[in-house]
């Protein structure tokens, strides 16, 4: 397969694996099909259909749009298309520091970035013609962040980029905002050269049967169901705290990395959410520190005092690693880490309630998508009263959890990994 890398396709998670929503699925056709995965890395969607319609690439993938009948001329015209696997919407993004546009009739003499050849441009054709005054400028990139963030450095007025796109990224360039949708939903899909048919047919019946199993939602879910978590001004603050407060327990959170496994970003999206890195946070419940360890968590950890942010930090990290060893060995990542952290939050008893109603409603017990489900419904009396602990604000952990996701992703972005120890697998 050739595949194109970006944020919402294909990226090196921070345990060093290839991780994202295309990968993923390129891993899963393969082993449907018993084949091995031999994945050729190409810079554009250009270079991406060169190597499919050449046959170098027996199909190819990464933010690829289904083009109206038609509308391709040269190279791309003798494709084939799979059916489409995730709809987006094409959206215009903008400088918040600047003017933002209504509709076209606003964009008169200002240039709009697109990244040259997903498809997007045949979607575009119509606006294109009714507004010739328009300036396009199509980009040999390799991925719509880096039309975000010449937007947000102001050296390209304005951009059509995917709806998931612009979310992923909503958190990392913060002066970047969608102004309007640009056209109708369209869908991702994979490409193969016009001999490909009957490999066509079977990436079809592969993607039917993610989607009705629910296999295709989970994975949508792990990549961008937590993108809009964190509100736009909350995650201006984090982002002021990553270069003012972050640098004086970066040496902790590695630490913790070291003698735990957790990976250290993870550790600080847990910290700040927590208590903000302040390392003399004290609730009304008397939990206190930078994890907010309880008085027993603290105890049964060996923490002597938890306003020490080296003891609080290592602890919660090593809280973590003991409640993901506590889980069931079959449950995969990332779905183990968020599983883990909803018990870090609600505790591992309310979490065994989610997982029994989740089997009592055929749900799976092992994917955070179906816990997101069940872990609210601990707050209904009739439903845990059903269950061994009782009700509980499951809600809240859901919350917890899908924020410090969003957080990490901003950390991950934005820090660099520590390769100084021993790392458990996040995502």
């Amino acid at each position: 397969m050739a595949m194109r890398p970006g944020p919402t396709t294909w990226f090196t998670g921070p345990d060093g694996d290839a991780k994202g929503l295309d990968r993923d699925l390129a891993e899963l056709f393969a082993a449907e099909l018993g084949l091995a995965l031999r994945v050729i890395a190409v810079a554009n969607p250009s270079q991406l259909i060169a190597a499919t319609v050449s046959g170098e690439a027996q199909i190819g993938a990464g933010g690829l749009y289904r083009p109206t009948t038609g509308t391709f001329t040269g190279p791309a015209s003798s494709l084939l298309y799979t059916r489409g696997y995730y709809a987006i919407e094409p959206v215009l993004v903008y400088n918040t520091e600047g003017f933002r546009p209504e509709s076209w009739d606003d964009l008169s003499g200002e240039v709009v970035g697109i990244v040259d050849g997903t498809g997007l441009e045949t979607v575009l054709a119509k606006a294109r013609s009714d507004h010739p005054d328009v300036q396009w400028r199509a980009l040999a990139l390799p991925a719509a962040e880096g039309l975000l963030e010449q937007v947000s450095e102001g050296t390209l007025g304005y951009a059509v980029v995917a709806s998931n796109e612009a979310a992923a990224a909503r958190n990392v360039y913060l002066n970047v905002e969608t102004a309007f949708a640009v056209g109708p939903k369209q869908y991702l899909t994979w490409i193969l050269p016009a001999t490909g048919s009957a490999l066509r047919d079977r990436a079809d019946a592969f993607f039917e049967k993610i989607q009705r199993d629910g296999t295709l939602q989970r994975l949508i879910d792990r990549y961008f169901g937590y993108a809009r978590r964190v509100e736009r001004i909350d995650a201006s603050v984090f982002q002021e705290r990553i270069r003012t407060v972050l640098p004086a327990y970066v040496a902790l959170f590695q630490q913790a990395q070291q003698q735990t496994g957790i990976e250290w970003r993870l550790a600080a999206a847990i910290a700040y959410q927590e208590s903000h890195w302040n390392p003399q946070a004290t609730s009304e419940t008397n939990v206190r520190g930078m994890m907010m360890l309880t008085e027993d968590t603290a105890r049964r950890l060996r923490v002597v005092d938890r306003l020490d942010p080296r003891q609080s930090i290592v602890a919660g990290a090593r809280y973590l690693a003991d409640l993901k060893k506590s889980l069931p060995q079959r449950i995969a990542e990332p779905d183990r880490t968020w599983i883990a952290l909803a018990a870090f939050n609600i505790g591992i008893g309310h979490l065994e309630d989610a997982r029994v109603l989740a089997v009592r409603q055929k749900l799976n017990p092992d994917s955070w998508s179906d816990l997101k489900k069940t872990l609210p419904l601990l707050a209904q009396t009739d439903l845990a009263d059903q269950t061994k602990y009782g009700t509980a604000r499951g809600g809240q952990a859901v919350v917890f959890v899908e924020t410090v996701r969003a957080y990490y992703d901003v950390l991950l972005r934005l820090e660099k990994p520590y390769y100084g120890a021993r790392l458990q697998a996040t995502q």
